[in-house]
């Protein structure tokens, strides 16, 4: 998930938060009437009156990204100061953090980071309401893997990792408390988010059951050895990875006759929720990553219900992100959107617009890193490098919402497992025409929706009180056109809409919530991460930028194809070290 690991920098790493919006469907031939449910029901939220609580949009500087967007060569007014650096970091997402301390570990001084937010941290920024800390992003970070070496040496260095006899030992303070997540299906909690067999009508669960073990059993064959690794640069790629990479997820489930509802609903969920669009759009190589790459696929009752432990603050991964800032002091410069990129042999210098001052300024430095998104990246170059050109053209980007909604006290909650951490909707029939299924097809579609977590679920209070909810809103669709026409409401439509859609979408569990309700806050991305659709992760354009090595170079989680905190700390560090 944007929400569920760190979906580093996106749009907000000196990029624009283009014009936005959302919705979902699987068919080709149901593209357009997937978009009436979530029409209709933005349409019917902005007619209501005013909402009786407070709110708005915070977080994005939209009109900023917009105008890097819009503008034309020659059009900004020329430098009225000029500066050198020992280096300059574009971005202060997780990768461009993760350059600016990768700099400083090698003795490099004067390093010099801009943002085009006014806080770094990109996708893993925090928000507060209440006194109370909240994720406006990301919202944790998993157990690395042996490979994730960045990010073990930045875990280590902060106290929340150790070595004892070999063997990694964890900070448990920081660790996600139990329970720690669960499903609403028919009308009750349920333990885990898969589907449980049991919930399920009695004609699907025969079925379902031996299609969740056959899934499980194709995960670890095609998982085994060094297939998949995180990051994806350190896995053994081949032939066959590169034939998954070129089909969608969908056509591979259909190809092996996975069809259980239940089945396909969560693999979609999981698809939106770690890549921010479904099973339709991103590739099968992506899919089978999501499991093979950590926790493999464990049907019910195989044995294997140990859930992976997760790092998780009530502010999600801004927790990480203010301890990667804390270090760069007064050279971290927000507010400031890079205009323009010129590489020469020795250096390379940036034109930055420096938005509190009106002013333009040019900075040079023997190495500059692009921590953006490549799209952005290929506007600040008056000629790109092919690599850029070509990688930008492939790829597609998901807007996502993140809603913040501060409630005074406690929501009344259905018979089955406990308030846990996260908390997601199954049930299609129920709540608003968002989650409503569209058309003949016989999969239960969660819609946009991705459910919430509870910020205080970390709090060692012994009562429970007044909490923010974090709902996340994956807008990436099936397709480009349903992405585009999402993205367009999500930037076009009123707050107020939204905050209703969100309330709306979460009556089914919590019928009482409207009337507890003191704030939300909405958080829009444009471009929260890139999507990995065929052909992006195996093509060779995205290895070229990734092993460029003269003054320019380019650190962002773009390059592995997805956007993940793992991937973003690996891209960031390797600009730097090589």
């Amino acid at each position: 998930m944007v929400r569920a690991t760190a979906r580093a920098d996106a749009c907000s790493a000196n990029g624009p938060v283009p014009r936005a919006a959302e919705g979902v469907r699987r068919r080709e031939l149901l593209a357009g009437a997937a978009l009436l449910p979530v029409a209709a029901s933005l349409a019917a939220c902005s007619r209501n009156d005013a909402a009786p609580y407070g709110g708005g949009w915070v977080g994005a500087q939209v009109d900023r990204g917009h105008k890097l967007r819009d503008s034309k060569a020659g059009t900004w007014p020329a430098p009225s100061v000029q500066r050198r650096a020992g280096a300059i970091v574009i971005g202060a997402g997780i990768s461009g953090l993760a350059a600016a301390r990768a700099f400083a570990k090698a003795g490099v001084d004067d390093v010099q980071v801009f943002d085009l937010e006014d806080a770094p941290g990109g996708n893993s920024r925090g928000h507060a309401m209440g006194g109370m800390g909240c994720p406006l992003g990301a919202h944790y970070l998993p157990i690395p893997g042996e490979r994730a070496v960045e990010v073990i040496e930045l875990l280590e260095e902060l106290g929340l990792r150790r070595t004892e006899h070999g063997q990694p030992v964890h900070d448990e303070r920081h660790l996600c408390h139990s329970p720690q997540e669960r499903l609403f299906i028919a009308g009750h909690w349920h333990d885990g988010l898969l589907p449980p067999v049991e919930a399920l009508p009695a004609d699907q669960r025969e079925a379902t059951l031996a299609q969740y073990r056959h899934f499980g059993a194709l995960v670890a064959k095609v998982g085994d050895g060094c297939a998949f690794a995180i990051p994806t640069a350190r896995s053994t790629w081949s032939p066959a990875l590169s034939a998954l990479d070129a089909i969608t997820f969908g056509q591979w489930l259909d190809a092996q006759s996975l069809n259980a509802p239940a089945l396909r609903w969560y693999l979609d969920y999981c698809c939106r929720d770690d890549y921010g669009a479904g099973a339709a759009q991103v590739s099968a190589w992506a899919g089978l990553h999501y499991f093979a790459s950590r926790h493999g696929f464990h049907a019910p009752g195989d044995g294997s219900d140990d859930r992976d432990g997760v790092f998780t603050w009530p502010e999600g991964n801004a927790w990480l992100s203010r301890k990667l800032a804390a270090g760069i002091g007064d050279r971290l410069h927000t507010g400031r959107m890079a205009l323009r990129v010129t590489e020469g042999r020795q250096d390379a210098s940036v034109d930055v617009w420096n938005a509190a001052q009106a002013q333009v300024e040019r900075w040079t430095a023997p190495r500059l890193v692009l921590a953006v998104p490549l799209f952005i990246a290929a506007r600040l170059f008056d000629a790109p490098p092919p690599a850029l050109t070509q990688a930008v053209a492939a790829m597609r980007y998901a807007p996502w919402l993140v809603a913040n909604v501060q409630i005074r006290e406690p929501v009344v909650d259905h018979p089955g497992a406990a308030p846990s951490w996260d908390n997601v909707l199954y049930d299609p029939l129920l709540g608003s025409s968002v989650n409503a299924p569209v058309g003949p097809s016989p999969t239960p579609r969660l819609g946009p929706a991705l459910g919430y977590v509870d910020a205080m679920h970390q709090s060692t209070r012994p009562y429970a009180g007044p909490t923010v909810l974090t709902a996340y809103w994956a807008l990436g669709g099936d397709n480009p056109g349903q992405l585009k026409t999402h993205r367009a409401r999500l930037l076009n439509e009123p707050w107020s809409a939204w905050a209703q859609a969100v309330v709306t979408n979460l009556l089914p569990a919590h019928p009482d919530l409207p009337d507890k309700i003191t704030r939300i806050d909405l958080m829009r991305y444009g471009h929260a991460m890139s999507i990995p659709v065929p052909g992006v992760r195996s093509g060779a354009a995205l290895q070229a930028l990734s092993d460029m090595r003269g003054p320019v170079r380019f650190a962002h989680s773009d390059l592995a194809a997805y956007s993940i905190f793992e991937e973003a700390m690996y891209f960031g560090t390797r600009a730097v070290r090589g």
